[in-house]
């Protein structure tokens, strides 16, 4: 446990209130906030204005906690939440009844009411004169650090002792996965990690190696770096995963170039062309991102994709679970992933997957997992098809080797990391 006093960083959080549903880091910002908020000891949220860093009390922060929590519906059962029921009935499953009073998730108008009066709140609290000395400083998300100027406070602030997480370094190594000018924006924000990190916390080993790596090319001696494996979700846990009489498989995360679904929607339309009415469908769970007109062309013009492939947004995590239970395999073809979040929380529930052969997904799944290289098409084609037979002993063999299968836990992330911030504190 953590005694000292400890300011999260918690502008994310805020940024984050118009959305429907948290992406893996959202979890991560989530998930140090409800740790800190159940320790005893001084504990504050520092939001990033344009007035300057404002810093919340305890109750503040709890409050945003609870605001984030309720916009995302993550407190929604699977029967109250209607994408899954939407998904559920495209796919032909049974849906759980709806409670008799459901809790409808709140409307894009009513989430950007609360963003408003978060911001107005932050705007009105104290700057970091209202830290104690001697404060631990956390910043778990990458939010505002191509901005160096925003953290000049921690300049005048020297006894403020600032802990950052990494959670990647794509842009910078794949430029042509991002936005024009990210590869350089993301050099900016692990510069301000370098200037100002007492340590670091990245979520796995490959990230770590990253990040030294590149602070080496700039001639920096890296901070000390911990490696925190991210914790999944006690819903996810035990998740029964009986294949429904149409297989169906699953692919998560943003919709971007890096995950690759370009060739997965491309091996689906030579599937149809191959199974016609038998196709297995397809579901891809997550919101639209950036640079993936191509993905997009083919999820709206191409009738081959259309049929068979579903794409749902603003999924609970109670209806991800429940999807996950009912599925026939994850697949995830990403080129580069910094964790890979959803393969774990697939192995939790029982659900078998495939990925693509990069380092992280050998680190994280290496002893359940069945790995491909992203541009293998055919071997993808051939997965789907062995997966979807029914009495696959592909499927089989993939459900045993999950039997088991523990997941890590938020509370062994925190079991790696409080020791490395205690240290910090000092």
């Amino acid at each position: 446990m953590l005694r000292s006093p400890v300011a999260l960083d918690l502008t994310r959080l805020v940024t984050r209130l118009r959305h429907a549903s948290p992406t893996g880091i959202d979890r991560v910002d989530l998930a140090y906030a409800r740790h800190l908020l159940g320790q005893d000891g001084e504990r504050f949220g520092v939001v990033s204005t344009p007035l300057g860093p404002k810093v919340l009390d305890r109750g503040q922060m709890a409050g945003l906690v609870e605001a984030a929590v309720s916009a995302w519906t993550e407190e929604v059962a699977a029967g109250d939440d209607p994408v899954y029921r939407g998904v559920a009935g495209t796919l032909g499953l049974s849906a759980p009844a709806a409670s008799a009073r459901p809790m409808a998730p709140a409307g894009s108008r009513r989430r950007r009411k609360r963003e408003l009066e978060a911001w107005i709140a932050a705007s009105r609290a104290p700057g970091p004169e209202r830290l104690p000395r001697g404060t631990l400083y956390l910043h778990t998300s990458h939010l505002r650090l191509d901005r160096p100027a925003r953290f000049d406070w921690l300049y005048d602030r020297t006894d403020v002792k600032p802990v950052f997480f990494v959670h990647d370094l794509i842009p910078i190594e794949y430029p042509e996965y991002g936005r024009s000018g990210e590869a350089e924006r993301h050099r900016v924000r692990m510069e301000t990690v370098a200037r100002h990190a007492r340590a670091v916390v990245v979520n796995s080993a490959d990230v770590g190696e990253r990040f030294s790596g590149f602070l080496a090319r700039l001639g920096r001696r890296p901070p000390p770096v911990t490696v925190g494996p991210l914790g999944i979700e006690d819903i996810f846990r035990g998740a029964s995963s009986a294949p429904t009489p149409r297989p169906f498989f699953l692919v998560c995360g943003t919709i971007e170039p890096r995950k690759n679904l370009i060739a997965l929607l491309t091996a689906w339309r030579e599937l149809s062309f191959r199974h016609r009415e038998a196709t297995p469908r397809l579901v891809v769970v997550g919101r639209r991102g950036w640079e993936s007109e191509n993905v997009v062309d083919l999820l709206e013009r191409c009738p081959a994709v259309r049929d068979h492939v579903t794409e749902v947004s603003g999924l609970s995590t109670a209806g991800l679970v429940r999807l996950m239970g009912q599925a026939t395999a994850l697949l995830m073809p990403s080129f580069a992933e910094g964790y890979g979040l959803p393969v774990l929380e697939a192995a939790a529930a029982g659900l078998p997957v495939v990925a693509s052969d990069i380092p992280v997904h050998r680190e994280i799944a290496g002893h359940f997992a069945e790995f491909l290289h992203p541009l293998d098409g055919l071997g993808w084609m051939r997965a789907v098809e062995e997966l979807a037979v029914p009495g696959s002993g592909r499927r089989a063999a993939m459900a045993g080797r999950l039997a088991g299968y523990r997941a890590p836990s938020w509370e062994d992330h925190f079991a790696r990391v409080d020791p490395a911030l205690a240290a910090v504190a000092g």
